[in-house]
């Protein structure tokens, strides 16, 4: 294992800094690429379904792509893992305590290519127990084709 750059009380400045700055970007990419969108008439489900999702995931991505370039596959995978479990359950149900989340019918196409992405994503998690550069590319050509499928019902 590799020596830590920094001391304790510098790791824990640098990780403030950074998630600040993962923290503002992301709201500046949100607000810029929302108001861009809306201009276009785009619908608030799309702007939450793409702009908004890809904007809230930039620390993620970031994350996990630095954990998988130093070898640290528990880090890059748990991140997703762990930042998708804590969305789903903690984000929706405080946001609903604090006001009810009515559920547009169009999501439910959503929910269910959400559950097919997770069984092919468990079904290659047990099957080769790699996500290797193969897996990698059918997973963004099936981001590409959802993204497309929702502009297209937009």
């Amino acid at each position: 294992m590799n020596e830590p750059k920094f001391n304790v009380p510098m790791s824990v400045a640098v990780s403030i800094i950074g998630l600040a700055l993962i923290i503002f970007g992301g709201q500046w990419v949100v607000d810029s690429a929302t108001s861009i969108a809306r201009s276009f008439g785009l619908s608030e489900t799309l702007i939450g379904l793409t702009i908004i999702s890809v904007g809230t995931s930039l620390p993620e991505l970031v994350t996990s792509v630095v954990a998988a370039r130093k070898g640290q596959s528990d880090i890059a995978l748990g991140n997703v893992i762990g930042s998708n479990i804590f969305n789903i359950l903690f984000i929706i149900g405080l946001s609903s305590m604090v006001n009810p989340i009515e559920i547009a019918p169009v999501i439910f196409t959503d929910l269910i290519f959400m559950m097919v992405i997770f069984i092919q994503t468990l079904v290659i998690s047990m099957k080769q127990k790699c996500f290797n550069k193969k897996a990698g590319i059918t997973m963004l050509v099936l981001f590409a084709i959802y993204l497309t499928y929702i502009i297209i019902r937009n």
